[in-house]
């Protein structure tokens, strides 16, 4: 299945293959007209590949978190912030041959959510939490607790999508949001009643890998 948000970069491309061929089956002397579509269509099979969306089946118990995204997570760390208070930040790296969707990790309530502009440093990079434009949304589960998601825009990506609603409620694989090419991911949890059952370096896949529970 291919993203809804790929159609407004894949439909053009298959017109301009589509003219592109025409043109090279009326006018043979233009040797250029090869390449230029055999690069058209190897763009379109790159967004054909990067746009997809497989369908997941969604399990677990209700205080389970499960990953937002597909990814490797590259950080985990300590911080303060501002709404949950002393938390944990789970960072996951999304490389362009991830699937780039994101997807809520349990079920929840829409708080908030917030735009913040900045630069566009590379993703892998551990200054984009702070520096580069992201989106981020305050979450509240049933029991309560509150943790955070944000969506990252990095050296490539230009463009976050953030669905998301104040006071929706929304259930665990519920669709949060897209970002376009290579991007960053973080989890934001509190730090005294969150278990983390994963650890830097581990490959997730959203909607099925169990990122931690709340105690």
């Amino acid at each position: 299945m291919i993203a809804s948000e790929g159609k407004i970069i894949i439909i053009p491309t298959i017109i301009i293959l589509f003219i592109g061929i025409t043109i090279s089956y009326l006018i043979d002397s233009l040797a250029w007209i090869s390449y230029f579509n055999y690069t058209t269509f190897c763009f379109l099979l790159f967004s054909v590949y990067f746009f997809r969306e497989p369908k997941r089946k969604v399990s677990g118990e209700s205080n389970e978190m499960l990953s937002p995204a597909d990814g490797k997570v590259i950080q985990i760390t300590d911080l303060e912030d501002p709404e949950i208070g002393q938390a944990k930040q789970i960072s996951i790296f999304l490389s362009v041959f991830n699937v780039h969707s994101q997807y809520v990790p349990i079920d929840s309530k829409v708080i908030w959510t917030k735009y913040h502009a900045g630069k566009y440093l590379i993703a892998f990079n551990h200054k984009t939490s702070t520096q580069n434009e992201r989106t981020s949304t305050l979450f509240e589960t049933k029991g309560h607790n509150r943790y955070k998601i944000k969506q990252i825009a990095g050296f490539i990506a230009r463009r976050i999508l953030n669905y998301m609603k104040t006071n929706q409620i929304v259930e665990k694989g519920h669709r949060l949001g897209f970002i376009r090419f290579g991007s960053r991911v973080e989890i934001i949890i509190p730090k005294n009643n969150f278990e983390i059952l994963v650890k830097k370096g581990d490959k997730v896949r959203a909607n099925l890998s169990l990122i931690g529970i709340f105690k």
